[in-house]
Parts: C-alpha cells; structure tokens; sequence
C-alpha cells in the first residue's frame, strides 16, 4: 500500500513534470504528449464499435516489442475469430507504425500511468485479459487490473541479472509490482531465475522462449516471395547485406569494402542506414565519393555495375537479407546491436562489431559458429574475405545460424496454452515443440 501511495502521488506528478520538460526540446516526446489530447474520447468511440467478444490487451512499448506480439496474435485470430483483440503503445513511433495492423479490433495509445487515467481506460477497455510484451510495465495499469481481478501476463519477459531494479529499496518496489502480474513467462531459464531473485509470492513464472523467432521465421517465408533486386544485377556476384547501420558502423565497414574490392572483383554491397535520412545519404554518398561505385535504391532501372547499392527507403531490410551471401548486422559498433535473427533466419552467417550486450542471441549464435564478432576495420575485412572467398565455410556457418533460429521456435504455442486457459478456451490444434529456451 505504500508504495502504490508514493508511486501515485510522489513519483507520476514527478515523472509527468519530466516529460513535459523533456517534450520542450525532443519532437518524438512532444508527439507523444500532443497525440494524447483526446485520448478517452476517441477510446470511448473506437471501443464501442468493437464487436462482442472476450478481449485480450495487448500493450508494447513500441513497434520493437509489437513484433513480439505479431506471431500471438496471428495464431489467436487464426484459431479463434471471435476474440477481440485491443493494442495500446507508449510511443509514438510505435503507434504511428502499428494504427493499421489488420488484426486488431482496437489500436491506441496508453494513457499517462496516473490512478484516474488507469481506471478510466480499463473500465473502456474492458479486457478479459491483459499481455505486456517484453518489459513495458505500467504499476497503475498493473494494480487497477488486479483490482478488478483481470489477469495480466507478461510475454517474452526478460530480467538481467544486474538489473538496477534490484537495488535496495527499488527492489521492494519491483516486487509490489510484479506480485500483482498472474504469469511471468520467460525467454529463458536465466531470465527466470533473475524474476525469482525478487521473492515474488503471487506470479508464477516460467521460461517458454521468445516469439521472436517465431516472427522472423514467418516474416522470412514472405519475404522470399517478394524480388527486390532483379537477377541481372546478382548475377555472379557475392553480395553483403550490411544492415540498420550508424556513422560508426560505416566509419568501420567501408573500408573495409574498399580493400575487399581490391582483392575481389564480383562483391555487391547492399548497404542499408539505420536512418536514411536526405542529409545522411548525401554524407555517405559524399564519403563513397572516389572511393567505391554507388546507386540508390530508388534508381536501380538505371543500374550499370556499381559497387554499392544504398537503400533509401524503409521497412524492407528483412527481405533484402535473404539476397546475402554474408551479413553485417549494424548497431554493434555504436552502442546497441540491431536484429541479428532477421539475418541468421536465412541461414547465412552474420558478422557484428563489439557492441552487442544488449542482446543474448548475438553471441550465442558465435557460440554455435553461426556468427563472428570483428573489433575494427582490418578483423572486418579479413572476416568477410575469408567468407566470400571459402563456399564451405559459409555454407557451414549459415546452416548454423539457421538452425540456431528453428531450434528456439514455438514460442508461440506454448504462450497461447497458457493464455487460453484464462479465457477458458480449448486449443483447436496443439503442436508439440520442444525447444531449447536457456540461453
């Protein structure tokens, strides 16, 4: 009871204060604030056209863990049509990407975590139960569900074991927090057992795996249906696909592209930035410049052998994965690794830059010999030359990688076994998918 006092009534005013201060001077906060003005008025209207149903709620913090949620929601509404599905994010961007996904019978924003603004939204919303993907938990949200009785579960849940949640006095607090959640389940046994550091009497958690691969395992079958590329510029080449990369991922890949052209005369980079943005693009054609051949994307009709193909348009990298003989995964000379499983699913091997701690797959797929790390320019190169050049070792390295991937799915399965027992729903057609989920 304390701590849902000072948490309502020290931390929220102080927290909103911050992002009001914070909204002055970054334009994604400042969306996320204007775009809430109205917020219950067009819940009311949206929630009344919602057609009867039990409803699930899904909440993400952003369009990252909403991919999470694709591949539950998917086998829910394939199993069971008559389910309404709700789904709310914290951030702009994930609302903005995520408004028109077809399956959901609602999409909104999560109102500001006071006691009146979640009590509000539950009674509109009116879940039968509630899923958090990943790590995006509200406490008011969490505690007015309770109230009610409404079960929430936790998807794809991980905790590291250095979290700064557990620190003296904050842990307390977790624990307030995470006693009123029904299942914590887990991506991994290491993940859970971080969860049990915390004492917790009421959830029951257990690891299950991550959707994640599940996701990407679909979202790869479709994506070897679309040509983005058209044959005559692949043939005969060995293509790298270096993907969602920064500055500092280009400051060391480059380079490392000019010696490989040195030495090879049939390698293709299709490099994709992180941020395509018109500045950005003319900074990195402008750093190509006498350096190596380029072409944009956008002008591929007018293709004539260069070197480097620059993407300048979003939301297809997945798809131009599957096109690589070879992988660079961006974010791993920055700060934060981004998806090596878009890449691994393809069963091609993936190179990173050393920072990748954000994440556990990177460095278990190193583990199974389906990926490598490079610390500079000179261990990129080398790397990437041995892979292009060695058939056999690629050949090796990528069925590793993929068989990382299908080893760790059904993730889906077992999550939707313990989700249709609180709806009180019988599964129309169990699979049986044993899947390793340590890590």
């Amino acid at each position: 009871m304390y701590w849902r006092f000072f948490y309502s009534y020290v931390l929220i005013p102080l927290i909103w204060l911050l992002f009001q201060g914070k909204g002055l001077f970054n334009e994604k906060v400042r969306r996320g604030i204007r775009s809430r003005r109205g917020l219950f008025t067009a819940l009311e209207h949206s929630s009344k056209k919602v057609p009867p149903g039990k409803r699930v709620w899904f909440h993400s913090s952003s369009m990252g863990e909403f991919e999470q949620a694709k591949p539950i929601i998917a086998e829910l509404k394939r199993r069971y049509p008559e389910l309404r599905v709700i789904v709310t994010f914290f951030s702009p961007s994930g609302f903005e990407h995520g408004r028109k996904y077809p399956l959901a019978d609602l999409v909104s924003y999560l109102p500001f975590d006071s006691r009146a603004n979640a009590r509000r939204f539950v009674r509109i919303v009116r879940p039968d139960v509630a899923v958090l993907v990943r790590y995006d938990v509200w406490p008011n949200h969490i505690w007015e569900l309770q109230r009610q009785r409404i079960p929430v579960l936790i998807a794809n849940a991980t905790m590291r074991r250095r979290t700064p949640r557990r620190l003296p006095g904050v842990r307390s607090f977790h624990r307030a927090v995470y006693n009123a959640i029904d299942e914590i389940l887990t991506v991994s046994e290491t993940d859970a057992e971080t969860f049990g550091l915390f004492s917790l009497t009421h959830p029951r958690i257990q690891p299950i795996g991550d959707t994640r691969f599940d996701q990407v395992t679909a979202r790869s079958q479709e994506a070897r249906k679309r040509h983005l590329i058209p044959d005559h510029i692949l043939d005969g080449r060995k293509v790298l696909v270096a993907g969602s990369c920064w500055p500092e991922d280009e400051a060391e890949l480059i380079p490392a592209l000019v010696r490989l052209n040195e030495t090879m005369q049939n390698v293709l980079l299709v490099h994709v930035p992180h941020e395509p943005t018109p500045n950005h693009l003319e900074e990195l054609e402008s750093d190509l410049s006498g350096k190596a051949s380029f072409i944009r994307f956008s002008a591929l009709n007018e293709y004539a052998g260069e070197q480097i193909i620059i993407v300048d348009s979003i939301g297809i990298l997945l798809t131009l994965y599957a096109y690589a003989h070879v992988t660079f995964v961006g974010g791993s000379f920055r700060q934060r690794i981004h998806n090596v499983l878009e890449a691994a699913v393809f069963g091609i091997p993936v190179v990173f830059g050393p920072r990748h701690q954000n994440a556990q797959e990177p460095l278990m797929i190193v583990e199974r010999g389906g990926a490598f790390v490079v610390n500079n320019s000179q261990e990129l190169y080398r790397t990437l030359h041995n892979l292009l050049q060695d058939e056999t070792a690629r050949a090796s390295a990528g069925r590793r990688a993929a068989q990382f991937v299908q080893m760790h799915t059904g993730a889906t399965e077992r999550f939707i076994s313990h989700l249709a027992s609180y709806l009180k729903l019988q599964s129309s057609s169990p699979r049986a998918l044993p899947v390793e989920v340590s890590p």
